[in-house]
């Protein structure tokens, strides 16, 4: 069975850019995390994205949020790379990317299948479900997934908005509406009645009975 929301992600052992990280879980700690995975080194698109996510940095850090990216490569590869992300984005790499080159980690999170390999002279098409972005809580547990193609580059603008709304929700009886941005009302929870969401969140805006906007919660 694979990597379902809510589950625990696996505790694995990482070679990175940065160095080893002897547990997943250890190394998130108390924060949000955000993995982010690429099915190969050099390659147009996925060197678009990291430099997306590297100038994000000051972004990820007001939420209090670790990011790790993933690549089939290895360590070496990895940081010739970084030379080529961090010129196109004109921002450093601050964090580690994990060469997953026996795709240990991307079998482990469901990305490619148990029997998959790397064949020799393999291209980016051998990995190519590798393009997963994977959003996990300060509880280990995954909260969020999203997989491209890899014609498609990733919008981590939308990966931002995502994890305010999970952070937003996080323990508090409320959802968010469709395009819903920090600031905007949110959707008191079914499993209030009207009375209890009065309680809770005061006066709310009810457009169907079952849909029923409140303020943000502070």
């Amino acid at each position: 069975m694979g990597l379902r929301i809510n589950d625990v992600v696996p505790d694995l052992k990482f070679k990175t850019s940065q160095g080893e990280i002897a547990s997943f879980h250890d190394w998130i700690g108390d924060s949000w995390a955000i993995l982010f995975s690429h099915p190969k080194d050099f390659t147009p698109v996925c060197t678009t994205e990291f430099g997306a996510v590297a100038q994000l940095a000051e972004e990820w850090q007001k939420r209090g949020t670790k990011v790790i990216g993933l690549s089939v490569d290895g360590v070496e590869e990895h940081k010739e790379w970084i030379k080529d992300i961090e010129t196109y984005a004109e921002a450093p790499v601050p964090f580690p990317i994990i060469a997953d080159e026996d795709l240990e980690a991307s079998k482990a999170f469901d990305m490619l299948p148990a029997e998959a390999y790397l064949p020799d002279g393999r291209t980016a098409n051998d990995s190519a479900s590798v393009r997963s972005v994977f959003i996990i809580g300060p509880d280990k547990q995954l909260k969020l997934t999203m997989t491209y193609p890899m014609s498609v580059g990733r919008n981590f603008g939308e990966v931002l908005r995502a994890l305010d709304a999970l952070q937003c929700t996080s323990n508090v009886p409320i959802a968010t509406p469709a395009n819903w941005t920090m600031g905007q009302d949110v959707i008191a929870a079914l499993s209030l009645d009207d009375d209890a969401a009065r309680a809770k969140f005061g006066e709310f805006d009810a457009v169907l009975p079952y849909l029923r906007k409140v303020k943000t919660p502070a």
